[in-house]
């Protein structure tokens, strides 16, 4: 198979919108039908930050079977590492701002939530390997690059028929720490690299290892799976947030988070993908898709700044949040809004996209030198 597969590089911009509509809850609290439609939708979008790591392993193993795997995985990790810092300096000064003008407003000690709110960036252990310091959205980041790793070393040591059972082992207890809560008390994290992002990673660096390539005459069969599977998706989560606590459904919106079934939606998606690689190849989608991974780091910080906005004009009398046009809009705005703050820091040298995105000063242009 061709190294480049314009389905999947058009589903990378594609699934960046569902991401950013996971955090912008669109009509939620706005009426009991608006519960149950975020309800459906942050469900079916589940499927998003599960496709980027199956990409991630199946072009690690694409990029290494034949060659070196320490350089593409050092490379790799620089550009993880570049981003994660990118994404930094653009959200810290914007929630370290708006927890100062939130104290002020609310009469606490600006001084006191200043030094709070930077002990919180800075502590260790978040900032470091959950990536939830400064924003708990920039957790991929980090979940990704130490996934990489732990694809890397089961492949540098030539262990990588252990490398899905492994991560499978892993992935369960991350299971019953996220959605099945009922039969255990997981006491830590695991949205993370170890219980989330290495299954997925390791799944996706399995398919191409395998050598499982999907014929294009399969590619109905999985579509038709990826459908089913969404819809058991949706059936699964409802189950473990309405049914089993007896929630009357769609009064409150549960939060939900991976399931059994997001696998199965993941992986038969990706295969689609993989069975079809000349789909979009047409339009620009995947010629866009390189900007999915910036509109990734900066929309944090603009959808902070457009709840700033609403959350003005509801102090002021105000109440976008109970507009329909208020919840259509967020969105779009968050994701055109993020992609144009990161096309500007290209064009301002701040940061290449094609290269590291490490902050920089912009160098200065003498129209007049040459």
């Amino acid at each position: 198979m061709a190294e480049r597969i314009y389905s999947v590089d058009a589903m990378r911009i594609v699934a960046m919108v569902p991401i950013v509509l996971i955090h912008t809850d669109p009509f939620q609290g706005y009426s009991l039908y608006g519960n149950m439609f975020n309800f459906a939708t942050k469900t079916t979008a589940r499927f998003a930050v599960p496709f980027f790591f199956l990409t991630a392993g199946y072009f690690f193993a694409l990029k290494t079977t034949s060659r070196d795997p320490t350089r593409y995985f050092v490379a790799r990790a620089k550009r993880i590492t570049s981003l994660y810092v990118f994404g930094l300096a653009l959200a810290a000064p914007v929630f370290f701002i708006g927890a100062l003008v939130r104290a002020r407003l609310s009469g606490r000690n600006v001084v006191d939530s200043a030094l709070g709110t930077l002990a919180g960036f800075l502590s260790p252990v978040e900032l470091l390997y959950y990536g939830t310091s400064v924003s708990e959205i920039l957790w991929f980041l980090p979940a990704l690059l130490f996934s990489f790793a732990f694809v890397y070393a089961f492949v540098r040591t030539n262990r990588t028929a252990l490398l899905l059972p492994a991560a499978l082992c892993l992935h369960a207890v991350g299971l019953l720490g996220a959605s099945y809560t009922m039969f255990v008390d997981v006491p830590f994290e695991i949205r993370d690299a170890l219980f989330f992002g290495v299954f997925y990673t390791s799944l996706g660096y399995t398919v191409y290892a395998r050598d499982w390539r999907p014929t294009a005459e399969a590619s109905g069969r999985y579509l038709v799976l990826t459908v089913c599977f969404a819809l058991a998706q949706l059936g699964e989560l409802s189950l473990l947030g309405y049914v089993v606590p007896g929630e009357p459904f769609g009064q409150s919106v549960y939060a939900p988070s991976y399931a059994i079934t997001t696998a199965l939606l993941s992986l038969s998606l990706f295969l689609f993908l993989l069975s079809r690689p000349d789909l979009g190849s047409s339009t620009r989608l995947p010629r866009w898709g390189k900007y999915a991974v910036g509109i990734y780091v900066t929309h944090p910080a603009v959808l902070y700044v457009l709840q700033g906005v609403h959350d003005a004009l509801t102090a002021a009398g105000y109440a976008v949040g109970e507009t329909v046009a208020w919840h259509l809009a967020l969105t779009p705005a968050t994701f055109f809004g993020a992609l144009a703050v990161y096309l500007t820091a290209h064009e301002l040298g701040i940061i290449d996209i094609d290269g590291s995105h490490v902050p920089r000063v912009p160098r200065l242009r003498n129209a007049g030198s040459e």
